[in-house]
């Protein structure tokens, strides 16, 4: 008989998981319970080895990381949605996020598609001065395409906005090369004509398109 995998947002019973391929790692389990307890509400074993299941495609640390996150913010029923979306994958948290996205026209950002996203939304509030608004609505429209995408378990992806400071543009793409959101081939492409070899060590696959 063909074992069953789990996958999120599958829902199985306690005793169809127990047969189930891969079983959650116990330290991972009993980390689940412990965060369960501190955020209010107690969780059976069983609804535990579940909720890692629903985790199983994510990395173990990166999972605990999360966990950590949701034993101080969390208050109540710990949900998967409340792991997944404090989960470390390259994607920037809300307020890194907020900070580096072009305040005018001028100014260039290399930013991911969940930025994009969130930004198309905000961006007519902050035109009309309303910058709290445009915080907000930014915010809460990044947290929920972010989580969507880790539920769908979609790699985080970098893409330029290149503003009309070609200087500023410049400072914004190396800074991208440096910390492995570009490649110097793909920002070369963009730049003037200069020598980036100095940059090559910190090549790393990323799909470019412009936005602008």
């Amino acid at each position: 008989m063909k074992k069953l995998r789990v996958r999120y947002p599958q829902s199985i019973n306690s005793d169809t998981f127990e047969a189930a391929a891969g079983a959650p790692d116990g330290a991972l389990v009993e980390a689940i319970l412990l965060t369960s307890e501190i955020c209010g509400q107690t969780l059976s074993p069983a609804a535990a080895r579940i909720l890692a299941g629903d985790l199983a495609d994510f990395d173990e640390t990166a999972i605990l990381g999360a966990l950590s996150r949701c034993r101080m913010e969390v208050q109540g029923r710990l949900k998967v949605a409340d792991i997944i979306v404090r989960i470390t994958d390259g994607r920037p948290d809300t307020e890194e996020a907020w900070n580096m996205l072009p305040r005018d026209e001028m100014a260039s950002t290399v930013w991911t598609e969940e930025m994009a996203q969130a930004w198309g939304l905000a961006s007519p509030m902050l035109e009309a001065g309303d910058i709290a608004a445009a915080r907000r609505a930014f915010g809460e429209s990044y947290a929920k395409a972010v989580q969507q995408a880790r539920i769908r378990r979609e790699p985080v992806r970098w893409t330029p906005s290149l503003g009309s400071d070609v200087k500023g543009r410049e400072a914004v793409l190396l800074d991208a090369v440096r910390k492995g959101r570009l490649t110097a081939t793909q920002a070369s492409a963009l730049l003037p004509p200069g020598d980036l070899s100095a940059l090559a060590a910190n090549d790393a696959p990323a799909r470019v398109r412009k936005l602008h």
